[in-house]
């Protein structure tokens, strides 16, 4: 059994992992974005728990808008960014199975 603490302060910071799966936190300021055009876990799912705050993904090229309590999942592959448009940081979960980092 392993446990970690999510404080919802780090930028962005894998917590820990196994194997087979790994979880992270993200924090992004309002206005900021994580990813880019080239972004993309060739062999990890990405699942994205928005813990708080507003943003936008854009998968593939299509804009998905984020809220609090939201689940979304980027599969593997898949060209991603992940910006916050609010006016307080964008605050995330990450699972990624199997581990990307």
């Amino acid at each position: 059994m392993k446990t970690f603490e999510v404080t919802g302060k780090r930028a962005w910071k894998v917590l820990g992992g196994t194997s087979r799966s790994q979880a992270a936190e993200m924090v992004i300021q309002p206005g900021d974005s994580e990813g880019g055009p080239d972004n993309r876990h060739p062999k990890s799912d990405q699942w994205l728990w928005i813990l708080s705050g507003q943003g936008e993904a854009l998968i593939e090229g299509k804009r998905l808008p984020l809220k609090a309590g939201m689940l979304l999942l980027i599969e593997k592959g898949e060209r991603h960014q992940i910006r916050a448009t609010g006016r307080t940081p964008l605050r995330t979960f990450n699972i990624y199975s199997p581990p990307a980092y």
